[in-house]
């Protein structure tokens, strides 16, 4: 027979965990960016109006569905409507695509790591990055092996992953104690040392200075959306997991509202460390700061590093407060996609945990290799580009769409004030069924038409059906398979 399901030994521990899964990588090495290219300063009107009309919206919608159905979303969607069990097989299979090369960046941050201590890319950053760090190959066709560093580095990430989660939610309490609030302290010690440096003030001009003249442009307002939706961790199933071991009369809404707002804080405020650093690069450099501005792994592997050797003392230690900072960012999330997926296992088979747990982050580890290939950037950024926009965008969309047409979101909305101490009102229902959808729908279509316009970064047709369209379809064949796959009961440990 199961054991009693698992239970957040208090409230501050399952927001800990929350915050921590939202709070990642793309806190500090997107929003920034998107900031900056949307409009500067005058992106976070557009940017807040979609936390408050989707982001928290849906973020009470998982919240509310893992407190009320008490397990993971297959068991959640399946006890609403039966046959809708695979849209929750479907978010736990596209975390664990993600959880197969966000590991492999966590491995390039190990190897960074390793290389503050002595500044190892000196005065070429890019190049130590890509032929060093990645040894990159010419292209997609060109696998040719793996980087010993890269491999031990993933390695370490799993080993450290396994450790955290395999004895359970207790664990991982603990850890979040720990592993949430560091990284808020360094990118303070960051914040304070890029904002004394010359140059900062234009930095952060470029940074925040409103262009008001971008809000009458759609592709802004789209682009606020897109980076609420994704760096709240929605359709991932974690928020219906880590809300499952709450009790069923747990708070739902004033739970989202600070989760949402503490990953929003986290990625301004880190915003203020990012662009204070890249005004000095610019400073020193002689350069327009709009030349040495970027997003994405470039920024944290080239840009940033190369802003650090040039600092006038400490480099090497700040070198690795930031690095530390990604990892610390990092593996929160990364293990709560992997909870997810141990998670919807267990409640489907009642398998031991730690069993499951081993199973899943070996598998991974194994899949990930091939992410951490010389040709592995090449696969990761395609797969990546495919799972953003249109699997979680995809998933996120057939959530509002079975609670605001196939549950109601009406007496949704009547459980979720009978728990809750901030009463939600007719404005939720009208987001669920309405805003949210048109949203996610219009975005869905948005990126379907760039898509067949123009090949994504110019790869290989064949390398996009493989690592883009047919991931998709295989995510969504399995989840139909899942749902068809007799469960059964067992000891849960």
């Amino acid at each position: 027979m199961a054991e009693p399901r698992e239970r957040w030994r208090g409230r501050p521990y399952f927001l800990m965990a929350a915050i921590g899964s939202a709070v990642g990588l793309g806190n500090i090495w997107r929003f920034p960016y998107i900031a900056y290219a949307n409009g500067g300063g005058a992106f976070l009107i557009p940017y807040f109006v979609a936390l408050l009309t989707t982001g928290i919206p849906l973020m009470i919608l998982e919240y509310g569905l893992g407190v009320k159905m008490q397990g993971a979303p297959h068991v959640s969607f399946s006890k609403i409507k039966r046959g809708l069990e695979w849209v929750g097989w479907w978010s736990i299979l596209a975390a664990f695509v993600i959880i197969t090369y966000y590991a492999v960046v966590m491995a390039w941050c190990w190897n960074y790591l390793y290389h503050s201590f002595t500044l190892a890319w000196g005065g070429d950053a890019k190049g130590f990055f890509f032929t060093k760090v990645l040894q990159l190959s010419g292209g997609t066709a060109e696998l040719g092996g793996i980087p010993m560093g890269v491999f031990w580095g993933l390695l370490l990430t799993w080993v450290v992953v396994y450790l955290i989660i395999y004895k359970g939610i207790g664990r991982v309490a603990k850890v979040v104690m720990v592993t949430v609030p560091l990284p808020i302290m360094l990118i303070a010690i960051l914040v304070i040392r890029g904002i004394t440096l010359p140059g900062a003030v234009d930095g952060l001009n470029f940074y925040l200075t409103p262009d008001f003249s971008k809000l009458l442009e759609p592709k802004v307002w789209l682009a606020a959306y897109g980076q609420i939706f994704f760096s709240l961790s929605l359709a991932m199933g974690i928020m219906v997991v880590y809300s499952s071991y709450l009790p069923k009369n747990s708070d739902v809404t004033n739970n989202a509202f600070i989760t949402s707002f503490a990953n929003c804080g986290t990625s301004f405020f880190a915003g203020f460390a990012i662009f204070s650093t890249l005004g000095y690069l610019a400073h020193v450099s002689g350069v327009d700061i709009s030349k040495v501005a970027g997003a994405g792994p470039g920024l944290a592997f080239v840009i940033i590093p190369t802003a650090i050797s040039k600092l006038p003392f400490a480099a090497a230690f700040f070198g690795v407060v930031f690095f530390l900072t990604l990892l610390a960012l990092a593996v929160d999330s990364l293990f709560s996609l992997v909870e997810a997926n141990v998670t919807a296992v267990m409640d489907k088979w009642g398998f031991r945990r730690s069993r499951v747990t081993f199973i899943v982050c070996l598998v991974a580890f194994l899949i990930g290799l091939l992410f951490a290939s010389r040709g592995g950037l090449y696969w990761l950024d395609i797969v990546d580009h495919w799972i953003n926009n249109y699997g979680l965008t995809a998933i996120g969309l057939a959530e509002v769409i079975v609670i605001g047409f196939v549950f109601g979101t009406k007496p949704f909305r009547e459980f979720i004030n009978s728990v809750s101490e901030v009463k939600v009102g007719v404005w939720w229902d009208i987001m669920i069924k309405v805003v949210t959808p048109i949203i996610l729908g219009v975005t869905l279509i948005t990126s379907l038409y760039g898509e067949f316009s123009k090949a994504y970064e110019g790869y290989p047709t064949w390398a996009l059906i493989i690592g883009g369209w047919a991931i998709v379809v295989v995510i969504i064949v399995l989840s139909f398979i899942l749902m068809r796959v007799k469960g059964r009961g067992g000891e849960r440990k």
